[in-house]
């Protein structure tokens, strides 16, 4: 019998909350995260707003650490202390080599390499010798268990912006298995870069729309590309047994996991869907529960033209005429795409809308499209019990993943 799995722990850094308390308020508020760039001279750049987190790294870490710490590998580690510390793991005494950690990234440390690019140009001595593990996409991890000793499964997961949602697919399954007691699961995300932006941009994938307050518009007629985001989600998931053992608080499951490839293009969704409408359909059938019982999708929703199109017709697809009775939101309307770390901060979004029985809304909604005609909750958040939830993550190279959630 397989066992089943409870999410023990949050922990968020984000442009619009940098704990589980502030980030769920500006959810609830609709408030919007996208802001001028400040983390590097935009005078030469088409594209001038991203969704920056605030939080003060240097509040939390000395400079020796943090001249060993790309921003995404920081951000990891003060998410996943956070949803640690609302677990109450290290209280209790638990086999750390029955504890894993599988926290990913889309980039990884892409800021470190444009610093030590500039660097190496000047001469290759002064390139630092910590150059190399600051870089690497699997180090958050890493991070996470050296600081905590835990000694049980550990890496990093590499798949673009669905990461998260993998890492969180590969902990459930390995609970299940039983090959892990516990596994600190997630993304984390630190893009908003001179090379990153450019690269995003040039390949017309970023928004043009100067305005902060319109610029991630998902679903809406006017859509022009995604906003670029920041920070970090993590959860604790646990064997449920274990979970009630040591009286942890329960603040939900996952139930089902789905992932598949487009097999269609290295950037662009293929325009039938098939492959996210798969991956959502293996997280139902992973279930075992009827699609009736699910209330409402956390989308990919990126406000790109093609993603919300074919994204909303995926729904449709499989949900047929109940479709137009679920609540569908896209996240990314107030805190920009966090790319790798999207489905981290979403899977919490979720997790906080069924517990507290609301849903925030799609912000920056005025246009109507007739490809996307679902009930996006636009502008003003709704009171709705949810007993069931999918979130869903695509990613280039044709990455999708989806998540089933019940709630605690």
């Amino acid at each position: 019998m397989k066992n089943r799995v409870a999410i023990t722990g949050m922990g968020v850094i984000s442009s619009i909350g940098n704990n589980l308390s502030e980030f769920w308020k500006n959810l609830k508020s609709g408030k919007n995260g996208i802001s001028n760039i400040t983390l590097f001279n935009t005078d030469n750049f088409d594209v001038k707003i991203a969704g920056e987190s605030k939080v003060k790294l240097e509040d939390f870490f000395d400079r020796k650490e943090l001249n060993k710490l790309d921003r995404f590998s920081a951000f990891a580690i003060l998410a996943a202390d956070q949803a640690i510390e609302q677990s109450n793991l290290i209280k209790n005494k638990i086999s750390k080599d029955r504890i894993g950690v599988i926290v990913g990234s889309g980039v990884g440390g892409i800021g470190t390499f444009e610093t030590q690019y500039k660097k190496l140009l000047k001469s290759p001595r002064f390139v630092s010798p910590f150059f190399i593990p600051s870089m690497i996409s699997d180090i958050a991890a890493g991070h996470i268990s050296i600081k905590y000793g835990f000694q049980g499964i550990n890496y990093g997961v590499v798949s673009a912006c669905a990461t998260s949602n993998h890492a969180f697919g590969d902990a459930f399954k390995m609970i299940q298995s039983g090959l892990a007691d516990v596994i600190i699961a997630g993304g984390s995300e630190a893009a908003i870069t001179e090379m990153s932006i450019a690269g995003f941009s040039n390949m017309k994938a970023l928004s043009k729309n100067p305005d902060k307050n319109s610029a991630s518009r998902p679903f809406d007629k006017e859509r022009d590309g995604f906003v670029m985001g920041e920070g970090a989600g993590i959860l604790v998931l646990e064997n449920l047994n274990h979970a009630k053992k040591r009286k942890a608080k329960l603040l939900g499951e996952i139930v089902g996991y789905g992932a598949t490839a487009d097999a269609y293009h290295i950037t662009s969704p293929d325009p039938k869907g098939a492959g996210a409408e798969k991956a959502m359909l293996n997280a139902i059938s992973d279930a075992n529960i009827e699609k009736k019982y699910i209330e409402y999708i956390n989308a990919h929703g990126t406000s790109t033209y093609y993603n919300d199109k074919v994204e909303t017709q995926v729904i449709k697809n499989i949900f047929n005429k109940k479709s137009k009775d679920l609540c569908v939101t896209s996240t990314k309307s107030m805190t920009g795409h966090l790319l790798g770390a999207a489905g981290g901060i979403e899977a919490i979004a979720t997790i906080l809308s069924m517990n507290n029985s609301y849903i925030p809304p799609t912000i920056n909604y005025s246009n109507f499209d007739p490809d996307c005609d679902l009930n996006y909750v636009p502008n003003k958040g709704i009171s709705k019990e949810i007993n069931y939830a999918l979130s869903n993550n695509f990613g280039f190279g044709g990455h999708n993943s989806c998540i089933l959630f019940k709630r605690g």
